[in-house]
């Protein structure tokens, strides 16, 4: 049976939940993956189907939600746009009415957060962003759990985004502003932030530093993601020349906390936006912030679908 339309939720954005709903996923995710661990059988999910719709590639999107669902008791439809019609001009729309009849719940990767929006507008169940050009709020919602599993709360602490003003750099402004953080934003000129696209209202939750050594200071996580994002491989020879200045080294880390995580949402290219020694150095937790992204996720197709357990 899927739920009604005054109970259903939508996951376009990390702001579509409030702070208390936060606490309540990562306490779901904590008890899911100790589960996991411990090879502990669970599938409220069963008899539910997941329609992943694909039009950037991915490798631990689908693999996590895949994996997830099934883990979870579900199954799972693949739809890329090149053996759909989404990909042969039918409107977001229509394709929405028809799929939204046939499963259960749908993540969408795709480009412009307007088609997701324009999906989720005219579908009957759950629509959760697995990535759009504007926003990751699965990634952040997983280095968040991340940073709680290793570290405790995150409130009152610092994250500094090192690099590009991009989807993760927004999502990462509004989980600050939500739960209780700071990011330290630094990026190269013409790269900056766009606070309207992020969406926060309070300029607190955030400071802008010129140098990325500043932004290090005293933080608590640093984290950084390629400098040319899918959809801007046009710009990848001036991208490495803006960006020069901006890989996360050791020299960045020692600015930070001397406990400080380092955080990064993969693929990464050593060398470039970080060097090999602190991706694959003692303070990098970017292998279980991986594996989180399926811990996550399972609490929150549990939450869309179920509500809250208990």
């Amino acid at each position: 049976m899927k739920l009604g339309h005054s109970l259903m939720k939508h996951y376009l954005q990390f702001k579509d939940l409030r702070a208390e709903e936060y606490s309540y996923l990562f306490e779901r995710a904590r008890i899911i993956k100790t589960r996991f661990k411990n090879y502990e059988k669970y599938q409220p999910l069963v008899d539910r189907t997941l329609a992943m719709i694909f039009e950037k590639a991915s490798t631990r999107t689908r693999v996590s939600f895949e994996a997830g669902m099934y883990q979870m008791g579900g199954s799972v439809v693949h739809l890329t746009t090149g053996d759909s019609q989404l990909g042969r001009a039918e409107p977001a729309e229509d394709s929405a009415r028809v799929i939204s009849r046939m499963v259960d719940l749908v993540m969408i990767r795709t480009f412009e957060q307007d088609m997701l929006e324009r999906f989720a507008a005219h579908s009957r169940v759950p629509v959760i962003n697995g990535l759009t050009n504007e926003y990751h709020p699965c990634q952040i919602l997983a280095d968040v759990f991340t940073f709680i599993e290793q570290r405790g709360s995150i409130q009152g602490k610092v994250v500094a985004w090192v690099g590009d003003g991009n989807n993760m750099a927004n999502t990462w402004l509004q989980a600050a502003e939500i739960l209780g953080f700071t990011v330290h934003v630094s990026t190269p000129s013409g790269y900056e932030v766009d606070a309207a696209v992020a969406g926060v209202g309070d300029s607190n939750c955030y400071k802008v530093f010129n140098h990325p050594m500043q932004a290090c200071e005293g933080a608590h996580l640093v984290t950084t993601d390629v400098w040319t994002s899918m959809g801007y491989e046009a710009q990848n020879e001036e991208r490495r020349k803006a960006f020069v200045d901006w890989c996360v080294d050791e020299e960045m880390m020692a600015m930070a906390q001397p406990d400080a995580l380092f955080m990064h949402c993969l693929p990464a290219h050593r060398g470039e936006e970080v060097t090999a020694d602190v991706i694959d150095g003692p303070q990098s937790v970017v292998w279980d912030e991986a594996e989180n992204r399926m811990h996550v996720q399972k609490a929150l197709m549990e939450y869309l679908l179920l509500g809250r357990i208990g």
